[in-house]
């Protein structure tokens, strides 16, 4: 299984959109500073994922979402997956 994560941080009060096959690993790998982008905080917190059976789909669907620039999108997803 591939997967599209939104992780956020308190501290920075910002979302990170991405996408990987562990996500487990991943989000060990953003609290541990082994992302650029990521390594200004340690809080960072899983608050959304879908999983895809392939990487071409998570990675066609992290591009959709960071395509949209929009807070209010990414915030609408959490919303809609944990009233589900």
């Amino acid at each position: 299984m591939f997967y599209t994560y939104i992780i956020f941080s308190k501290t920075l009060d910002k979302y990170y959109t991405g996408s990987c096959e562990n996500i487990e690993n991943r989000l060990n790998d953003h609290l541990n500073s082994r992302s650029a982008y990521t390594k200004v905080a340690k809080d960072w917190i899983m608050v959304y994922f879908e999983s895809f059976d392939s990487r071409s789909l998570a990675v066609q669907r992290e591009m959709e979402i960071k395509k949209k620039k929009n807070r209010k999108y990414i915030e609408f997803l959490i919303s809609k997956e944990s009233s589900e």
